[in-house]
């Protein structure tokens, strides 16, 4: 009898993508894109210079790794969102890996825009950003988390987490936030010191000079369905929802009463 040799390891997803973006001829125009594996990007039509990310994978799991550069040069106007919810499903081989670093050169505007991360029940994900704004550099920057689908019947009991996002002026801090989530906080869901039973949870920040003078829109769009404070050149609010619907909902009022202009087309899809 033969023997034969099968691996069971699982073949795991990467992908690379390098982006820049330069002010030419009036507007904002891609100079380079280097893109490998399943990290992808598309350019559509808009008013403005709009690049949108996308994980041919579908998702990720454990041992998936994501790298994105996107880099602006003087004078750009860049929005950057992704084609649909990121997915993060269930692990049974480490963590998956997401590396994502958006260089803004002074006098230029950074949009980040992806729509939402979608948790499993038993996902593993580390997740690295970085803004990395240089003189006068300003941007606006969106990250929404939803704990399963509740339409499904999901419920996330078991996850691994770890959310780094940090904004940098000249290579100095202007905000800094390390998410941890793990199954002690989801067993404490329904305090009101963590997520209140809440299933999808959002953070905006405005670094601008003008972020002060957008407070008052954002507190009349927001409601009661959040909270938004500004100091120091950034305004930052904060958005839960028992779903992730109505929880979009509520940011794209956000959005539509701080930012000129319409939301990404995909948004509305």
């Amino acid at each position: 009898m033969l023997h034969q040799n099968i691996s069971t390891e699982l073949n795991r997803a990467c992908g690379t993508l390098r982006a820049g973006f330069a002010f030419s001829r009036g507007m904002t125009r891609l100079t380079r894109l280097h893109q490998a594996g399943s990290a992808k990007a598309m350019l559509p039509p808009a008013p403005g210079c709009e690049i949108v990310l996308l994980n041919t994978s579908g998702g990720l799991t454990g041992g998936d790794r994501m790298d994105i550069t996107v880099t602006q040069e003087a004078g750009t106007h860049l929005t950057v969102t992704t084609q649909t919810a990121e997915r993060a499903y269930r692990s049974t081989t480490g963590r998956a890996r997401v590396t994502a670093r958006f260089e803004v050169a002074a006098g230029a505007h950074l949009d980040l825009l992806p729509q939402e991360t979608i948790l499993f029940d038993r996902s593993a994900l580390l997740r690295e950003q970085e803004i990395a704004l240089a003189g006068d550099a300003t941007a606006l920057w969106v990250e929404t988390l939803i704990l399963g689908r509740a339409a499904m019947g999901e419920t996330v009991r078991t996850l691994d987490l770890t959310d780094r996002r940090r904004i940098t002026r000249d290579g100095r801090p202007v905000f800094v936030e390390n998410l941890r989530l793990g199954d002690a906080t989801l067993a404490r869901g329904e305090s009101i010191a963590t997520l209140a039973g809440c299933r999808a949870f959002a953070t905006l920040v405005l670094v601008a000079p003008d972020a002060a003078d957008r407070l008052d829109r954002a507190r009349a769009a927001l409601g009661s369905d959040g909270a938004a404070s500004a100091f120091d050149g950034k305004l930052v609010a904060r958005v839960m929802a028992d779903d992730g619907w109505p929880l979009r909902q509520a940011m794209m009022r956000l959005i539509q009463a701080i930012r000129p202009g319409p939301l990404p087309r995909v948004w509305q899809i």
